[in-house]
């Protein structure tokens, strides 16, 4: 119970500290999977600050705050990083892998 107060509570401090931020729906058809978190510029890259919730359509979601400007970001399902293939842009990162990337208007 702790741990879900804590999500709620940090998704709650994303979500209003940035003024002019814009909801943004993430989504990751993933039917197998047994978990699926969101990590990113946001949360300071915690993967598993913000759980995902599972649709009965084997999709994963959450709607986020964002402020405008570019975000890079990853899933982390089930143990492992996974880029966001509905969102091709990527950069770079030091791992020699890459993070997605959004831009928020």
């Amino acid at each position: 119970m702790i741990l879900k107060d804590t999500v709620k509570q940090l998704k709650k401090s994303i979500n209003s500290s940035h003024s002019g931020s814009q909801e943004v729906e993430f989504n990751l058809v993933a039917p197998d999977a047994k978990k699926v978190f969101i990590a990113g510029q946001f949360n300071n890259w915690n993967p598993q600050a913000m759980p995902m919730k599972k649709g009965k359509d084997g999709a994963w979601k959450i709607k986020l705050k964002l402020p405008p400007g570019k975000c890079e970001y990853k899933y982390f399902v089930d143990g492992s990083w996974v880029n966001d293939a509905a969102r091709p842009d990527c950069v770079p990162n030091p791992f020699g892998t890459s993070n997605s990337v959004i831009t928020v208007q």
